[in-house]
């Protein structure tokens, strides 16, 4: 018996303001597992520009988002895919369009802080064995930001029950 299957076709876009809801559906499960930060509904329409969606027979089976940090760092956050469709390309299709755009904006690294280590290994990680990946003059710069995500890659004290176990991992393009 031959079975044929096919891969499916992942349609990568900006994110709408009509995809909020989605996007919230997808980070709940994750947040629920301390996986993913839980965000006010507010905070996804505030940063709906820094979205991409991945679409699957219409249906919005994954998100992430590019936030840029400084001219030459930006950070790939809510990085996430529908329980049904993990494993099925989604993350990786996700990750390499957000690096693209990331080199359209200039942006020279990008740092992501997560739990899932090897997929991002895969997709050409590493874990920041510096802790000072700024200069002194862009940490102090760094520090003046209510960001969280920027606190977190400057790993401050004030983060860490929210960030405890991810691990700080960076990409140089």
């Amino acid at each position: 018996m031959t079975v044929q299957t096919t891969a499916p076709v992942i349609t990568l876009r900006p994110a709408r303001t009509s995809d909020v809801h989605a996007i919230k559906d997808l980070v709940a499960p994750l947040a629920q597992e301390r996986i993913l930060i839980s965000k006010e509904t507010v905070t996804y329409f505030e940063s709906i520009q820094e979205f991409t969606v991945a679409q699957v027979d219409g249906e919005i089976a994954g998100c992430g988002a590019l936030h840029v940090m400084w001219e030459d760092l930006a950070e790939i956050r809510t990085l996430a895919s529908a329980d049904s469709w993990r494993g099925k390309g989604i993350g990786r299709a996700l990750v390499e369009r957000l690096l693209e755009k990331a080199g359209e904006l200039g942006v020279s690294r990008v740092f992501c802080l997560t739990f899932e280590v090897d997929f991002f290994i895969r997709n050409g990680f590493e874990v920041m064995a510096d802790q000072t990946a700024v200069d002194p003059d862009v940490y102090s710069e760094l520090l003046r930001s209510a960001d969280e995500g920027i606190a977190e890659f400057l790993d401050l004290a004030r983060v860490k029950p929210n960030t405890l176990g991810n691990t700080r991992m960076i990409r140089t393009l």
